[in-house]
């Protein structure tokens, strides 16, 4: 698959805001003795198995979560709190597959000389009611991330963590695989208009304190789940 108009909008948080929400056997990682969450909106394309060529429907589609970032013994990954996507078919197979809390939503994305608006809001009953409005663009040249540094922190994962979704306990524990080259990032600007993708945890996420980095486009291959517990 591949990853573009990719902007990443960090928060620090106390861990402890985030533990309730965040399965027992995972343990929440932190820099600096802080917790981190994030927004992260872009857009998929290319979806495909290996050997195929792309779907020409759910393959290409909007999308948005809200993530942390934690670590199973020595395994640093991604947890997500949700995920909303623009195509339905997607957010069915992701559910059942992968076991995330993938959400369906209308989403709109228009872009205009660098300047990238987006706009999503949940449909999905099984989640609570969740929007954001923004529009963004990368402010300087990307670099690549620097090895220990906060930013290599937050982007460098390379495995996501799921687990029973609601209504169910989170007693069994799922690990996925993934594979791209170091992320290229810029600093970002962003003026949000509405964001509530956090407000299911107790969370308010004002855009003036958002660390921001956008993305270069990246090719990205996943693998299958497999069960850790």
């Amino acid at each position: 698959m591949r990853w573009s108009r990719l902007l990443f909008m960090h928060w620090r948080v106390p861990e402890e805001a985030l533990r309730p929400h965040v399965p027992s056997m995972l343990e929440i990682d932190t820099f600096d003795g802080s917790a981190w969450i994030a927004v992260v909106p872009f857009t998929m394309s290319g979806v495909r198995a290996r050997c195929t060529p792309a779907l020409p429907g759910p393959g290409a589609f909007h999308e948005l979560n809200v993530r942390t970032y934690v670590r199973y013994k020595d395994k640093p990954g991604v947890w997500f709190f949700s995920l909303d996507a623009a195509n339905a078919l997607a957010v069915e197979v992701a559910r059942r597959t992968f076991r995330l809390a993938y959400f369906s939503a209308s989403m709109r994305l228009i872009e205009d000389r660098g300047t990238i608006e987006y706009a999503s809001k949940r449909t999905d009953r099984r989640g609570a009611p969740a929007t954001l409005r923004c529009r963004y663009g990368a402010d300087g040249p990307a670099e690549p991330t620097r090895s220990g540094s906060l930013e290599a922190f937050l982007t460098e994962r390379y495995r996501l963590f799921s687990s029973d979704l609601p209504p169910q306990e989170p007693r069994r524990l799922w690990v996925g695989e993934i594979d791209h080259e170091p992320w290229r990032l810029s600093r970002a600007w962003c003026e949000t208009s509405d964001n509530s993708m956090a407000s299911a945890l107790g969370l308010r996420t004002p855009s003036e304190e958002a660390l921001l980095h956008m993305a270069m486009p990246i090719d990205v291959r996943a693998w299958w789940p497999r069960r850790l517990v």
